[in-house]
C-alpha cells in the first residue's frame, strides 16, 4: 500500500513504502500556463460563463488541458468538432445526453466518453440538476477557436 502525505503547505510529500524516509518534492502551485493571481497573491483559475453553463480550467500544459464543466438543466453545448484536440469526459453528476457522431446515449455519474479528433460531439443536460463533468483535452492546440460548430442553440 502506498499513501501520500502533504507536508508544509503542499511542498513536500512522504510516500509510505518499504522505506518510510522516501520524500518527493511537489510544486508549491500547479504548473499552469494561464497562472493569474489576485491582489492577495492567490492563484485564480481561468473561468468562463456561457449561455449553456460555465467552465473552469483546472490545469493546462503543453499537451493537455483539464476543465470542470457545468451544464444547466435543459441546456446543451453546440454540436461541434475539433481539428487539433481529442477530449475525454468523465461525468461527475447529473443526467446527460451525449451525441457522438450522430449516436445519442444517456449518461450518468461514473460514465466516461471519448471524443476523438474530428468527431462530431455534443453534451446536453436532460435532468433537473446541473450536469458536472471533467473534460481532459489532449492534442496540439486547446484554444476556443478550434471549434467548428455544426449546430448551435445560441446562434454562434
Amino acid at each position: 500500500m502506498v499513501a501520500l502525505f502533504l507536508w508544509s503547505g503542499g511542498r513536500e510529500a512522504r510516500l509510505r513504502t518499504a522505506n518510510p524516509a522516501t520524500r518527493v518534492q511537489i510544486p508549491s502551485r500547479p504548473l499552469v500556463q494561464n497562472d493569474t493571481r489576485n491582489c492577495e497573491g492567490v492563484m485564480e483559475r481561468e473561468k468562463s460563463e456561457r449561455p449553456w453553463g460555465r467552465y473552469e480550467v483546472l490545469q493546462e500544459g503543453a499537451h493537455h488541458k483539464t476543465k470542470c464543466i457545468w451544464v444547466y438543466p435543459g441546456k446543451r453545448l453546440s454540436y461541434q468538432r475539433h481539428q487539433k484536440r481529442a477530449e475525454h469526459w468523465f461525468i461527475i453528476s447529473g443526467s446527460a445526453e451525449v451525441t457522438l457522431n450522430g449516436v445519442v446515449t444517456k449518461n450518468v455519474a461514473g460514465d466516461s466518453i471519448t471524443v476523438g479528433i474530428g468527431d462530431l460531439h455534443r453534451i446536453g443536460n436532460i435532468g433537473t440538476d446541473d450536469v458536472i463533468f471533467i473534460e481532459v483535452q489532449t492534442g496540439t492546440y486547446f484554444g476556443e477557436d478550434d471549434i467548428e460548430r455544426i449546430e448551435d442553440d445560441f446562434g454562434r
